[in-house]
């Protein structure tokens, strides 16, 4: 059973840098980042394919990178220029389906869509 670990949440304040990481164990396909304010609904925030495509929200891009090894099953997050608006729950996401993975790959796509298996979360705190 897949399961997502994330590591390095924490409180920093206004224009500081935090750095999160997500290992999975079992099989992952696209893997990415998402946040959650309080509330606020869950938004997507970047996402990183197997073959390293990267995808980021407006919101986040310019500021916040994403990064993978996948031999590890590692991903993440470098998180740069924070604000009071960045505090959330952070959850790391991956799609963990290989039947509906084999499928988008069959019709070339859309990718990074089907994410089924969610870690616990970690909490990032701005202070402005």
């Amino acid at each position: 059973q897949e399961q997502l670990v994330e590591s390095g949440g924490g409180s920093v304040e206004d224009g500081g840098s935090l750095k999160l990481s997500c290992v999975a164990t079992g099989d992952v396909y696209c893997m990415g980042w998402f946040r959650q304010a309080p509330g606020k609904e869950r938004e997507r925030v970047a996402t990183i394919d197997t073959d390293g495509v990267t995808d980021y929200a407006t919101f986040v891009r310019g500021r916040f990178t994403i990064s993978q090894d996948r031999a590890r099953k590692t991903i993440w997050l470098q998180m740069s220029r924070l604000q009071a608006e960045d505090t959330a729950i952070y959850y790391c996401s991956a799609e963990t389906n290989r039947a509906r993975r084999a499928m988008r790959v069959q019709h070339g796509g859309p990718f990074c869509v089907d994410f089924n298996s969610w870690g616990v979360g970690t909490q990032v705190t701005v202070s402005a």
